[in-house]
């Protein structure tokens, strides 16, 4: 059994005018490679996480195909929201009568699979840190940036630091390996600490999964390993041919 991590997959099934293709030549047909990889690689008792931007969908009727197209690739399968998951329901109990067979959701909650918890939350730009040395810029990624005050995104931010919170202390003690996800980074690119990093410190986090940076340059190295969390970025269009990276 390993686990493998991949997200913002921004899948489009049923969703008219949200092909990825818009952003480049990177993602044509992108949702066909990443079954040909995924299916590659990822055994049927694997595990794999998807921290956020799953799909471009609106509500839970949209959301569904593209639930069920996940649900047909091989493993378990652990989901966390992003930024653009508007179709995401606020309660678990919604979240639960929607799932696949193989879906699993992190909402103030976690997820034993086997020796090993996932926990998480979808966090928010964190003040004070900035990945713009590691982007190449695209206008068409910047148009899909919500705008928000610093006043309203730092509110943003402190709600999903105490869901981060509340979704660690769910996390049980017995767990050989204790992995968080989050949709954006939880510590800067050159390791700046933060409450979120802090946090999973705190917890005692062992690896830390989460995407959302998108047009990263190829020479820059991305995270890795601080203070005993080893940080992964898993924005499927960093990795290998959109291919789900082993993790453990």
């Amino acid at each position: 059994m390993a686990v493998w991590a991949i997200g913002d997959l921004h899948l489009s099934f049923g969703i008219p005018n949200k092909s990825m293709d818009v952003f480049g030549a990177r993602w044509h047909n992108h949702a066909h490679r990443i079954k040909e990889a995924w299916q590659a690689v990822v055994a049927s008792d694997d595990l794999v996480l998807i921290p956020g931007d799953i799909c471009w969908a609106t509500n839970l009727t949209q959301a569904r195909e593209n639930l069920m197209w996940i649900d047909s690739l091989p493993g378990t399968k652990v989901l966390l929201k992003g930024n653009h998951d508007y179709w995401w329901p606020s309660s678990i109990t919604k979240l639960m009568a929607l799932a696949p067979p193989t879906c699993h959701f992190i909402h103030n909650n976690s997820f034993l699979w086997h020796e090993i918890v996932i926990a998480g939350a979808r966090l928010w730009d964190i003040p004070n840190i900035s990945f713009d040395a590691a982007i190449d810029f695209n206008p068409q990624f910047d148009s899909q940036k919500e705008v928000q005050s610093i006043v309203e995104s730092d509110k943003i931010y402190r709600r999903d630091l105490i869901r981060l919170e509340t979704s660690l202390k769910s996390m049980p003690s017995s767990a050989q390996v204790r992995i968080a996800m989050t949709h954006y980074p939880p510590i800067g690119l050159h390791f700046e600490e933060t409450e979120a990093s802090r946090l999973l410190e705190k917890f005692d986090i062992n690896i830390c999964v989460f995407g959302h940076l998108h047009q990263t340059k190829p020479h820059i190295k991305l995270f890795g390993q601080h203070n005993g969390v080893h940080y992964y970025m898993v924005a499927c269009d960093a990795l290998d041919n959109f291919t789900p990276l082993k993790i453990l």
